[in-house]
């Protein structure tokens, strides 16, 4: 291993270490609101930084550019399609969870319902995170980094020790910023990783396309659209990754469901200092959404190019790195995947620790527990989450290929399902709680049925949005027959200040339309003719 890939991979992660500390050192984490919210402090900026890199980790950097590399550019409905969701998000959802004072999701649930759907709500969250989130990242992680370093060699182990290794490694360098640092540490090395990444991320590209221009990228884009026009194509068939007409079905529900209901990700947004802050920082993240194709999946179809049809799709990427980056700058890189697989990884934990220590630890075992008992009960609940993690992680190398496409298919058992009974709880004000305990357990028992039992021919995506429209009549039919007694009511709690930010609708038709102008630009009606 080269000693100056080491030392710069080295010299940016300890970097972006110290400018944690030095914004957090004077923080008060003894509070609960302190250490699970930040204080609620944070702006604008640091939130869409956090949020860009919470939901950006190498399972993407990878696995989308090989889409890109085996179909088109039709799986940056994940990624363009998220813009309307934040901006959705940022008009309807925000302003309720800020005025409702919520610390959690599931915390507006009991307000509006009752403590049992709080209960169930929170235990499906965990389920995802503990055993479908926090595991495959630090999965994908090592996989990624063992490889740009050689473990295996460096330490002249085998290829499952150093994996073993590279776990543990990633771990435990994120559970001291999530266990230890709080929320705060946690967006803050989120920002500083986001601007590399995007640095780091755009610069991949635009390397490929000066390789395959021979120096020019320009030549190098030119060639793409001779050569195979077809890959710039976003509107996806029946066979490609995301087919088009799932963005008006599932694909919203489940970007509205992880931008604006997802504890790990919407926590960031719960955190701001006030409505303005928070909304500001959701739109600039649907703007810098728009971004994610260009490192995504467009580097998959460069490496297409590069060097053709024969790759296993999921070498695409880190081939194409190691071909056109110049060696001082692989550390570089390195630093930043390690940055984006931390910040999935803590921003898991963190939230894994908040729903369990103040929807099940304080309610169940403790209700008198003081903020210093509960920071001090997450931090042990962060520890043991995290060892357990690093243990299941490395045994995803046993699991047969399509497990990745597996982990997708399993989110659909809590995503929709908990979007449908929030979104019914904010529209209606008579519906009981049992019709949301009813609508989670149809809509799972029904989504099961389809995807372990019954092969309806149907994209998951599609059958998604089936259930969320018979599940919803399901909840106004239950309302109607056995319709709450005492209406629901938002009340106030004067959390933080309401006031919207003035530039909210403008910029948020401006990042709309910014979407539709991407869409067209890589359509048959623009240079994927």
């Amino acid at each position: 291993m080269n000693i100056v890939t080491v030392g710069s991979f080295i010299f940016f992660t300890v970097l972006v270490a110290y400018i944690s500390y030095r914004f957090t050192r004077d923080e008060n984490l003894e509070t609960s609101e302190g250490y699970f919210l930040g204080g609620r402090s944070l702006t604008g900026w640091v939130i869409a930084g956090s949020l860009l890199l919470t939901n950006l980790s190498t399972e993407q950097l990878v696995g989308l550019n090989a889409d890109g590399y085996s179909f088109n550019m039709s799986a940056m409905g994940w990624e363009v399609g998220s813009s309307i969701a934040l901006v959705l998000v940022a008009l309807f959802l925000l302003p309720r969870y800020l005025k409702g004072g919520i610390t959690t999701i599931p915390d507006f649930l009991e307000s509006r319902f009752d403590s049992g759907t709080k209960q169930i709500v929170t235990i499906l969250f965990l389920f995802g995170y503990v055993l479908n989130l926090l595991p495959p990242i630090l999965y994908s992680g090592a996989t990624a980094l063992s490889s740009i370093f050689n473990v295996q060699g460096m330490f002249g182990v085998s290829s499952t020790t150093a994996l073993w290794i590279t776990v543990w490694g990633i771990g435990i360098i994120g559970s001291i910023y999530a266990i230890f640092g709080g929320l705060k540490a946690v967006a803050v090395s989120d920002t500083v990783n986001g601007i590399g990444l995007l640095i780091g991320g755009l610069m991949i590209p635009f390397l490929g396309l000066m390789a395959l221009g021979d120096g020019s990228p320009v030549d190098g884009f030119n060639k793409i659209m001779e050569n195979t026009p077809e890959k710039l194509n976003s509107i996806g068939g029946e066979k490609d990754p995301v087919p088009f007409s799932t963005m008006f079905t599932g694909m919203l529900l489940v970007n509205l469901f992880y931008w604006g209901t997802a504890q790990h990700i919407m926590q960031r947004a719960l955190a701001a200092k006030n409505l303005k802050e928070g909304q500001k920082g959701l739109i600039i993240a649907a703007f810098l959404k728009l971004l994610g194709p260009a490192f995504l999946i467009i580097p998959g179809i460069i490496a297409f190019n590069i060097f053709g049809p024969g790759l296993p799709p999921m070498e695409a990427y880190p081939k194409l790195v190691n071909h056109v980056l110049p060696t001082p700058l692989v550390g570089f890189f390195a630093a930043v995947l390690f940055g984006a697989i931390l910040s999935s990884f803590n921003s898991a934990l963190n939230s894994s620790v908040t729903l369990f220590v103040l929807n099940i630890y304080k309610p169940y075992f403790k209700p008198k527990a003081t903020d210093k008992e509960l920071v001090k009960n997450g931090k042990l609940v962060g520890v043991f989450l995290a060892i357990f993690a690093m243990c299941v992680a490395p045994l995803i190398a046993n699991v047969p290929n399509g497990f990745f496409a597996y982990l997708q298919m399993v989110n659909g058992f809590y995503n929709v399902p908990i979007f449908t009974i929030v979104f019914i709880g904010y529209v209606t004000k008579k519906v009981p709680a049992v019709a949301a305990k009813v609508s989670l357990a149809v809509f799972i028992s029904i989504y099961a049925v389809t995807q372990l039992v019954w092969d309806t021919g149907l994209h998951y995506l599609h059958i998604l949005a089936i259930l969320f429209v018979l599940c919803s009549g399901l909840m106004f039919i239950i309302g109607k027959i056995a319709p709450k007694q005492d209406l629901y009511v938002l009340e106030d709690q004067k959390a933080v200040d309401l006031t919207p930010w003035k530039l909210l609708y403008p910029m948020g038709i401006a990042a709309v339309l910014a979407m539709l102008v991407v869409y067209a630009l890589f359509s048959p009606i623009g240079i994927a003719s």
